[in-house]
């Protein structure tokens, strides 16, 4: 089942928060993405019930195994088009901007078809 950009989002700032603090709670995606708890307590619910996260009893939050991997997919298609747009003169500020709208907006067919695209230019321009 296709996640919600919403959803998506939400598994990509758990991911972050996991990664840059070790623990996550409903409080510290709230405050990362600047939104009511209430609202985050509702998508990390509909999360939960879809077996995407866990939350145990303290209400710390563990991303599950597919949960990660729709995660780091998200943030890798995040980072690979940040980085093209300011390889393309953009400023790090609408990069980021921008690359948080295409990470939601294409299919991961297309974006493994891109980076293939763009190593393979790569690959020639260092011939």
């Amino acid at each position: 089942m296709k996640l919600s950009t919403s959803r998506e989002e939400y598994l990509k700032v758990i991911y972050i928060l996991k990664n840059n603090k070790g623990t996550v709670r409903s409080i510290d995606i709230a405050q990362h993405m600047g939104i009511s708890k209430p609202s985050v307590c509702i998508a990390v619910k509909q999360l939960e019930e879809q077996g995407y996260i866990k939350k145990d009893p303290a209400g710390l939050i563990e991303l599950t195994d597919s949960g990660k991997a729709e995660a780091e997919l998200v943030f890798e298609m995040h980072c690979f088009f940040e980085q093209v747009l300011m390889d393309a003169g953009i400023s790090h500020e609408q990069a980021h901007i921008d690359a948080g709208r295409l990470e939601h907006a294409i299919s991961e067919e297309s974006f493994e078809a891109l980076k293939k695209a763009g190593l393979l230019h790569e690959l020639e321009q260092d011939k």
